[in-house]
């Protein structure tokens, strides 16, 4: 979206997002040119980074002189400045993390719980955020976000079989995670939390077009086009792993018959009777096969293979799955190798779902919503209560 400043009613809380978002993705960056990007006057800009920088949100730093005169200082966000808790819900049990606003994690735990109800679930939550709140005693936490397995609102597949979160079709699930940790709340799929983990924090900071392929209990991706994940009409776009492959094959809960996760998944993998090397040589041709469906459906610039496995189960399938098909990929020009793997490492998913509450709680729009509903009297950035 563009980063326009505004002078509605609700404009002192929706500029401070502005300018705050605005530092968050250019900075270092000038109060100046912030005015320019955020169509405010230069005082306005000074005023509110006066705000930002005294309630610890940014900081000011004025490099040597390299000549006459001082050069201005530039912001930039303080990595301290605030935390956001990312949750990962998966069949195999429960992660969570701290995480500040530069994306280090600071704090984290794990919880075995198999295919848990949501009432096992959000207590669990409840009682892992807390314990990661606690020990950053006095630290501003933001918000949390909740990755999942997908895809959501689709009748035939959402929360059905062992690769979803089976039985929690119907759970209202950001308003049951904002009441477990009293916490402003969102949630997204964990394939293109992953990828947004991995474009912030990962091989992302050098590509723009890439896409992620997402090695979980299940199998999705995600197309990361010009730094944003591409959703989709529903929010679904990605779920790679129904899609048909092998005719008459194995029934998949999906209703279909040969999808790719029923062979390209660590569910597939638990069901094979052999060691890692053997299943990688039995599935190498399917992979190869996705392969070129993958860069013909989307011309990527690489596509990353991430997620839950090893990264030495990935580094296996990637080298077992050449020759590759040929492909609109196959260029003589490539600056990339066609596969990578993912260097975010399995705490790309907490990242992508922290920055997801980072980004929602800190946007504009989140300012102009609340504001619009009258639910508080002062701005969540200024340290008031929110409510869910």
């Amino acid at each position: 979206m563009a980063l326009r400043g505004t002078n509605q009613e609700f404009g002192r809380p929706y500029n401070r997002r502005i300018v705050l978002e605005s530092i968050r993705r250019f900075g270092p960056i000038a109060r100046g040119d912030i005015a320019q990007h955020v169509g405010l006057t230069v005082q306005t800009v000074s005023t509110i980074v006066r705000e930002l920088e005294e309630q610890g949100y940014i900081l000011s730093v004025r490099e040597e002189p390299k000549g006459r005169g001082q050069p201005p200082a530039t912001l930039r966000i303080n990595p301290e400045g605030g935390y956001a808790v990312g949750i990962h819900l998966t069949p195999l049990g429960i992660d969570a993390a701290l995480i500040n606003l530069s994306g280090d994690v600071i704090e984290s735990v794990h919880r075995e719980a198999p295919s848990p109800t949501p009432d096992l679930a959000f207590e669990a939550i409840g009682a892992m955020v807390a314990d990661l709140i606690g020990r950053r005693a006095g630290g501003r936490v933001i918000g949390v976000g909740m990755a999942l397995p997908g895809p959501f609102g689709v009748e035939s597949m959402s929360f059905v079989g062992p690769t979803t979160m089976a039985g929690w079709k119907g759970v209202p699930l950001r308003e049951r995670l904002a009441a477990a940790t009293g916490l402003p709340a969102f949630f997204e799929t964990d394939m293109a939390a992953a990828a947004m983990g991995e474009r912030l924090y990962g091989l992302g900071l050098q590509r723009s077009d890439y896409y992620y392929l997402y090695f979980s209990v299940g199998l999705g991706g995600a197309m990361v086009h010009d730094g944003g994940v591409l959703r989709g009409a529903w929010g679904n776009a990605g779920e790679i792993g129904h899609i048909p492959v092998v005719p008459e094959g194995e029934l998949c809960p999906c209703g279909n018959r040969g999808c790719l996760e029923r062979y390209l998944s660590l569910e597939a993998r638990g069901r094979w009777n052999g060691n890692d090397a053997g299943w990688v040589a039995e599935v190498a041709p399917i992979f190869r096969n996705a392969v070129a469906v993958i860069e013909n459906l989307f011309d990527p610039e690489t596509i990353v293979l991430g997620g839950l496995a090893s990264p030495q189960l990935l580094e296996r399938l990637a080298a077992l799955a050449e020759p590759l098909h040929n492909s609109v990929s196959a260029r003589k020009d490539r600056a990339a190798p066609r596969i990578l793997v993912a260097q975010g490492g399995q705490h790309a998913v907490l990242r992508g779902a922290a920055a997801l509450a980072v980004s929602g709680v800190l946007s504009p729009r989140f300012g102009q919503i609340f504001t619009a509903k009258r639910q508080r009297e002062g701005d969540l950035l200024n340290g008031g209560d929110i409510a869910a």
